[in-house]
């Protein structure tokens, strides 16, 4: 059984307080009232028991109250990790728990600090990706409007650059929209059993003129005679498909390939690569692909449309899927994206 600190303290002192009363006591009362040791023990026991719960009694509230300020000043009783548990008076245990709160409140406002850098960085790309296109369809209607409109020949070319600059604001709109409810679990999956194999081909199909304009030979690594079954959302995964063999057509080396190869992964598993020889992308820039309107040029110029919501929405789908999706790339060689699926059975 433990003893309380605040215990073994009043032990303490009251016996040294009853050892000093009884001797001072003894010799007083002996000298001059040759009173016997029966009555002078009786005494030591009195002032002992009496110490001894005073002390205890002081200690102990004396420290709880300022135990409990410290609590209530920190504001520690709210806390999660706090609110279920007694107020401690042990000093080593109340230590250790302050620590431990400082810790996680240091690990709070790291994460902020992270967050907040995050942040600023997210509404600065916003408004780079649709100041960008408003001003381009604001000049070309000003141009117009100051007497452009009247010249059929510049009307129908400015009037046709004005309007791809509002299919480039309704774009990236569409994709904030999408990523967002990505984000927040509110877009519901249609899963189904579907040919991957088909899916592919298909979106080959829709980027052949693309990848022909750069020389650029859309391939699977083998002859696949028999269908691969997954478990997915269709439209989803195209789109994952879409964005990553568009990535590799604009960043890719001319006279290039993009390659596409589905393996078995596990009993229940097939995972999608889509390999390229193209640019490649540096290792520091690698963990951060996936952010959305993130970068690896930092020049703050796009050689290449698009959003720059490509990767971020790509892996919300897959993660949303509950799979996992993985990049390798070497800068001047080539890159590799990968993304687990379930197979149907």
């Amino acid at each position: 059984m433990r003893i309380k600190k605040s215990y073994k303290f009043a032990f303490k002192t009251s016996l040294l307080i009853t050892a000093v009363l009884t001797l001072s006591m003894s010799v007083f009362l002996y000298v001059y009232y040759k009173v016997e040791w029966l009555a002078m023990l009786s005494f030591a026991i009195f002032c002992y028991t009496a110490s001894f719960f005073v002390i205890q009694y002081r200690v102990q509230n004396f420290i709880y109250r300022r135990v409990k300020k410290i609590y209530d000043d920190l504001k520690l009783l709210e806390s999660t990790s706090f609110s279920k548990e007694r107020i401690t008076t042990d000093m080593a245990t109340l230590t250790e728990e302050i620590d431990k709160y400082a810790r996680g409140r240091k690990l709070e406002i790291e994460t902020l600090k992270v967050r907040e850098e995050y942040r600023k960085e997210f509404l600065g790309n916003v408004s780079h990706e649709l100041k960008t296109p408003l001003f381009t369809v604001q000049g070309y209607l000003e141009t117009l409007l100051d007497g452009a409109v009247n010249n059929e020949k510049i009307r129908d070319k400015y009037l046709d650059r004005a309007n791809k600059g509002v299919e480039r604001l309704i774009y990236i709109v569409k994709d904030l929209d999408m990523i967002t409810k990505l984000e927040v679990g509110d877009l519901r999956l249609d899963i189904e059993k579907f040919d991957i194999i088909e899916l592919v081909k298909n979106v080959f199909e829709l980027f052949e003129m693309k990848a022909t304009k750069k020389k650029i030979s859309l391939i699977f690594d083998m002859d696949y005679e028999t269908p691969i079954l997954v478990k997915a959302d269709k439209e989803r995964i195209q789109q994952v498909l879409t964005n990553l063999i568009v990535n590799s057509i604009k960043y890719g080396r001319e006279k290039g390939t993009t390659e596409i190869s589905v393996e078995n992964l596990i009993k229940n598993k097939v995972i999608i690569r889509v390999t390229d020889n193209g640019e490649g992308i540096t290792a520091e820039n690698i963990p951060r692909l996936f952010e959305r309107f993130y970068r690896v040029d930092k020049s703050g110029s796009r050689k290449e449309g698009g959003s720059g919501l490509g990767l971020a929405i790509v892996k919300h789908i897959i993660e949303a899927h509950d799979e996992k999706i993985y990049v390798e790339s070497e800068f001047g060689v080539g890159s590799e994206f990968s993304f687990t699926l379930e197979k149907a059975e």
